[in-house]
């Protein structure tokens, strides 16, 4: 019998999924950690934090024989490697304090060798902010014990003593070379970051160092386990997950990497398996659980469960259109400056009218990188859903009408931990029982979706203009 430990080191929260070859699945722990937001556009976590909830759940997990581990993605830090202590807080994602410094970096030159456009979203400017900025940081880089990284490397650091990454997670970075799959020493000086101070690059599935005499086995970065979680394995299998945002990532041939014509979306590493690159596109969305916390913050709604079901008819139709881009909008229009908006509140709009806009401005927003992606990669006729608002069975089916196509809602919400237990599971050479809850599919109706596109297409060009015309 063989039992493995998958922590899902998330935006939110971090989980321990127990997985083995003689029984389903199951989380054995689960803690949130504190968020902070000491500027407008800066998103900040505590790295010791994030330390101490990865320790506490591979303690809750029991014995085991392998862990894997997932990071949330494009977070960073600076720490000190002979201490350990964090020199930085953790830049989280989400973050856009660097957007008026991009305009100084050669956007062509950035997506040519890393293939991803310029944004505050990936790794490398917040990792040059942390370098350009932070005394302490700048101490210990002139001391030679600086070490810079995604959550994952400085977790597996801390815990190991292995200092590495995985490709994957480096290919969210814009410091990784797509063609070789390594550092690009040109993309580390464009954006100041120094490249001794990153950490190595290793396969999805490789030797991560041992924790307390269990080998840590697999590391990957969230939305590639969900993908591998999800069982997409050829070209056009896609997924969504909803979390604190959305993303959708479709397996593509290789022939993705350097072309021009992706229109927003993102070519990346699904996972480096065997000396085997698999690759992926990705269209994400900044706030989708986020923007539904927002609402309930605002008391606009009382709990997750006003989202659930409106009797109403949509309210798009209904001339409510909602755009929630509280952080901009990332794929496809990559526009930081965009802004949340809402046009038709009238006297008679309810708190119930506006939660469904936010749900129905989700589904078009989602539609449409679904679209951008079906435009490049080979479809297939539905698409796999899992996690936050696929528990809404109004959004769930909105967004089949938008999408015009089957949806299937995972019964089993934990398939970031479940890809990563799998991946960990193919290094040691053992299948996993599944055991999974049952899938619910949604057909989509006949409705008048192009009106649902053209009208939210109009709102979204009126929420770019609207912040630059404040400006």
């Amino acid at each position: 019998m063989t039992r493995i430990a998958a922590i899902d080191q998330g935006t939110t929260s971090t989980r321990v999924l127990v997985a083995g070859s003689d029984g389903p699945p199951a989380i054995a722990h689960s803690v949130r950690h504190a968020t902070t937001y000491p500027a407008p556009g800066w998103v900040e976590q505590d790295a010791l934090e994030l330390l101490s909830n990865v320790r506490d759940c591979l303690a809750a997990a029991g014995p085991v024989d392998a862990i894997g581990l997932a990071n949330q993605g494009e977070s960073c830090l600076a720490w000190d490697a002979e201490t350990g202590v964090p020199l930085s807080p953790v830049i989280v994602w989400q973050d856009s304090r660097t957007a008026g410094w991009l305009a100084e970096v050669p956007a062509d030159t950035v997506q040519a060798r890393s293939g991803l456009p310029l944004d505050p979203y990936f790794s490398a400017s917040k990792l040059g902010w942390i370098v350009r900025t932070l005394p302490a940081v700048q101490a210990a880089l002139a001391a030679g014990r600086l070490r810079l990284g995604t959550t994952d490397a400085f977790v597996l650091d801390r815990l190991t003593g292995v200092f590495a990454t995985d490709r994957a997670t480096a290919s969210r970075t814009s410091l990784m070379d797509f063609s070789t799959g390594q550092w690009d020493d040109e993309l580390c000086r464009l954006f100041g970051v120094p490249k001794q101070c990153l950490p190595e690059i290793r396969p999805n599935c490789a030797d991560f160092g041992v924790v307390d005499g269990v080998p840590v086995v697999a590391s990957i970065v969230d939305q590639q386990a969900a993908l591998y979680g999800h069982g997409c394995r050829a070209a056009g299998d896609a997924k969504i997950t909803f979390g604190t945002g959305a993303f959708a990532l479709a397996l593509a041939d290789a022939d993705v990497v350097g072309r021009d014509d992706l229109a927003g979306l993102l070519p990346t590493v699904a996972w480096d398996i065997g000396g085997v690159t698999t690759y992926a596109l990705d269209g994400g969305i900044y706030d989708v659980g986020s923007a539904v916390e927002w609402a309930i913050r605002a008391g606009i709604a009382a709990n997750i469960d006003d989202f659930r079901e409106f009797a109403a008819p949509p309210a798009i139709e209904r001339g409510l259109v909602f755009v929630p881009a509280f952080s901009g909008l990332a794929c496809p229009h990559w526009d930081r400056t965009a802004a949340p908006l809402i046009i038709g509140l009238s006297p008679d709009t309810t708190r119930s009218d506006l939660c469904q806009a936010l749900l129905e401005g989700l589904a078009l927003l989602t539609a449409d990188v679904v679209a951008a992606i079906g435009r490049i990669a080979p479809s297939r006729a539905g698409i796999s859903i899992d996690g936050g608002v696929s528990r809404s069975p109004y959004f769930t089916q909105f967004l089949a009408d938008c999408l015009g196509r089957d949806v299937t809602v995972r019964g089993f919400d934990e398939l970031t931990a479940w890809g990563t237990a799998c991946l960990a599971a193919t290094t040691l050479g053992t299948r996993l029982i599944a055991g999974l809850a049952e899938d619910r599919t949604l057909r989509p109706r006949a409705t008048g979706t192009q009106m649902w596109h053209d009208r939210f297409r109009e709102a979204v060009g009126r929420a770019r203009a609207w912040r630059t015309l404040d400006d």
